[in-house]
């Protein structure tokens, strides 16, 4: 507000003013170029928890984030989710998975706390309670593991 009353007032006659407006304008665009490139990175962070977290963020996470952020999430998400359901023909193909290449398909896992029944594609029903030891697909518990559900046992 004060550079526009100095401009008024550059543009009646008074010349010693322009290198203040010159220079108000210089810090207004180099604070302008500071908060893009802050909200930039903190859209970044965002993509990145959903590769990392999946679909549902934790609680604490989504504490820090501001309600606009939490909306671009869930529009990420979706558009990701329609993305990856037009590339893999009727099922869809999960991108979130294999994020590293797998040494094997089936790994060790223990459960960190009681989740219930956990079902695997050839039927068989699991009991995942906690500290138990289960020896499963890799592709299939991935997913828990990020949520905190499973530890890979090396």
């Amino acid at each position: 507000e004060r550079n526009q009353a100095d401009v008024s007032e550059a543009k009646s006659g008074r010349t010693d003013l322009i290198f203040l407006i010159r220079y108000r304008h210089c810090c207004l665009l180099r604070n302008q170029r500071c908060l893009l490139a802050y909200l930039y990175d903190r859209l970044l962070r965002i993509r990145a928890l959903r590769w990392e977290y999946g679909s549902v963020l934790p609680n604490t996470i989504q504490f820090h984030m501001s309600a606009e952020e939490v909306q671009w999430f869930n529009r990420y998400k979706k558009s990701l989710a329609t993305y990856m359901k037009s590339v893999g023909g009727e099922e869809g193909l999960d991108l979130t998975q294999d994020i590293k290449p797998p040494k094997s398909l089936y790994i060790e896992v223990r459960c960190l706390r009681d989740y219930g029944e956990f079902e695997i594609d050839d039927g068989t029903t699991i009991l995942l309670k906690k500290n138990s030891q289960h020896f499963l697909p890799r592709w299939k518990c991935e997913q828990l593991i990020r949520q905190g559900v499973l530890e890979h046992i090396l």
